[in-house]
């Protein structure tokens, strides 16, 4: 028998999903699907789309590359301070992107802490470049996969990584080959959502590369300049990014909701 639910939180659950599903269906109800293709292959929005492409895959590398490592460090070394440095490593999920932006000029603009010796040692410029956008991009997704291979890593028996050790595995080898393939699963799904969140990065890659086409200008970039002068256009690019949010959530649907139908 099916049990029946409180009329108050039915209603309010209706409401709710009302709130957060309006706004996508009416993307989709005034996207100029006619003018799809059209604005989707113009030379500005095909420029956006590469670089969005360019930009999130190599942040997402980035990620994964540095976000592993620190992930296990979090996860199994013991030392003071670790709290902290937890906390300021997934700092910028809660961060507000223009926050973030200004905080990468302060460290690593042509006056910042750090940039300012990239410039006038090495010649190395971040800011307004594609580099910039990149490193914007890193920094505001790589929590993402810290936390999943946190977890991973946590979750992973301590016991497997002893058992490799006494036959004879040096740590790096079971590191790559016993310990990594556990956590595999939690590692692709902190990729998938870091290189979503690269995709869709706005303010912290507006406010320390800029928005300059061909070399900053992403595609939600793209879509702040068009929905000045061309709406339709605007929202033609925004279903770009809906289309790929929706699609990476139903390829994450099992772990986001651990295993729910």
């Amino acid at each position: 028998m099916r049990r029946r639910l409180p009329l108050p939180i039915v209603v309010l659950a209706a409401l709710g999903a009302v709130l957060v599903v309006l706004p996508v269906v009416a993307l989709a109800v005034r996207a100029p699907w006619g003018r799809f293709l059209e604005t989707l292959t113009g030379p500005g929005a095909r420029t956006a789309l590469r670089l969005s492409l360019e930009v999130s895959v190599t942040a997402t590398v980035l990620s994964v590359v540095f976000g592993v490592p620190l992930a296990w460090v979090l996860a199994r070394a013991r030392f003071r301070g670790r709290s902290i440095l937890r906390a300021m490593v997934v700092l910028p999920v809660v961060l507000p992107p223009v926050v973030a932006g200004v905080g990468l000029l302060a460290a690593l603009g042509r006056r910042g802490l750090f940039g300012g010796w990239l410039d006038r040692t090495l010649g190395i410029q971040l800011t307004f470049t594609t580099a910039g956008a990149i490193v914007a991009a890193t920094f505001v997704s790589m929590p993402l996969v810290i936390l999943a291979a946190e977890a991973g890593f946590r979750a992973t028996d301590v016991r497997y990584e002893q058992a490799a050790a006494v036959l004879g595995a040096r740590p790096g080898y079971a590191w790559r080959r016993v310990v990594l393939p556990m956590v595999a699963p939690q590692l692709a799904a902190g990729a998938a959502l870091a290189w979503a969140r690269a995709l869709g990065e706005f303010g912290a890659t507006i406010t320390f590369a800029g928005n300059l086409q061909g070399r900053t200008q992403t595609i939600p970039l793209a879509v702040f300049q068009r929905l000045q002068t061309d709406p339709e256009g605007a929202i033609a690019l925004s279903m770009v990014l809906v289309i790929v949010s929706i699609a990476v959530l139903v390829a994450l649907r099992h772990r986001i909701t651990g295993g729910a139908a």
